[in-house]
């Protein structure tokens, strides 16, 4: 049986490389925001909204529990994830955790191609994107440091590129236990 969880600030790739991953170990891909807008009918920029962040990470906490019990899996999680409750102490009790590093600037340029809405960044032009995920990235680094596991994504701007990074995964990524 097998957990891993991929964990970054948004536009580090988790999604991607997730895909990718889950494709390669044989593994259900789930992606946290996706399955929390499945289960509760609303997207996460009208859960923001009504229920403010305080109640969006509370509703998060419940949902990562929920798919956290699942077997098999690879869970993409939204970038604050770690950050609340005891989120990432959890997510390392139950399975791997990997940490897809990068810099503001990188994360900046996936944010600015992406075609996401996503609640945090609305209203900010280029040099007040940089600042917000500067800082935010300071912020939220001490959680995302408790991976057990932290990988480079920097440069993952091709097919190939995301196929090495997936390689590199593969090879840092505890070996699962084999069936009895």
């Amino acid at each position: 049986m097998q957990r891993i969880f991929l964990i970054g600030y948004m536009g580090a790739g988790k999604t991607t490389v997730g895909k990718a991953l889950s494709k390669e170990l044989g593994l259900t891909f789930y992606d946290l925001d996706w399955y929390i807008e499945g289960r509760r009918h609303r997207t996460i920029p009208q859960l923001f909204e009504q229920e403010g962040e305080e109640g969006f990470r509370k509703i998060e906490r419940n949902m990562l529990h929920e798919v956290a019990e699942f077997e098999n899996i690879l869970l993409s999680c939204g970038g604050g994830t770690p950050c609340f409750f005891d989120n990432i102490d959890y997510m390392n009790q139950q399975g791997s955790v990997i940490y897809l590093k990068t810099s503001p600037e990188v994360l900046c340029r996936h944010l600015r191609m992406g075609h996401t809405e996503r609640p945090l960044l609305k209203g900010k032009n280029d040099e007040q994107l940089l600042q917000f995920v500067t800082e935010q990235l300071k912020q939220r680094e001490p959680y995302y440091n408790k991976a057990r596991l932290t990988i480079d994504v920097s440069l993952m701007d091709t097919f190939e590129k995301i196929r090495i990074t997936v390689e590199k995964i593969k090879e840092i990524l505890p070996k699962p236990p084999l069936p009895i």
